[in-house]
């Protein structure tokens, strides 16, 4: 794949599982709320802890020979994400209109995109 649009890949990826932070960490009351859903008593463990692994993956998409893992990352969150959109949150959440399950799945997406383009450097496969 082009390298252009590889790095195009990593920055939107990268910034939507960023943005996110601030609220996960500051204990924004929609990000309660959402955690809530999924976790109920740990919500707090499960918001932060999610907020954790997605600052790693973040940084990994863009740490060369680790670019496979953040993508792997990505895409077990994001899929995480999508099954708690599914299940527990609904599709719509906080009359977003399906934006924040979107993003999941753009974000899923593109993570499948770069584990595919980087599955040369997966240790584990060659």
């Amino acid at each position: 794949m082009n390298t252009k649009i590889v790095l195009v890949l990593k920055l939107i990826a990268a910034v939507i599982m960023l943005q996110t932070l601030y609220f996960k960490f500051s204990g924004a009351q929609e990000s309660i709320d959402l955690f809530t859903k999924v976790a109920g008593e740990h919500e707090a463990l499960m918001r932060i802890g999610t907020g954790i692994m997605e600052l790693i993956a973040a940084v990994l998409l863009f740490v060369p020979k680790k670019t496979w893992l953040g993508a792997l990352l990505t895409v077990g969150l994001m899929g995480g994400a999508i099954m708690s959109h599914l299940t527990k949150i609904g599709i719509v959440h906080n009359n977003d209109g399906g934006t924040l399950f979107m993003m999941a799945v753009g974000t899923l997406l593109i993570g499948v995109l770069l584990l595919y383009n980087y599955r040369k450097d997966i240790p584990f496969i060659k």
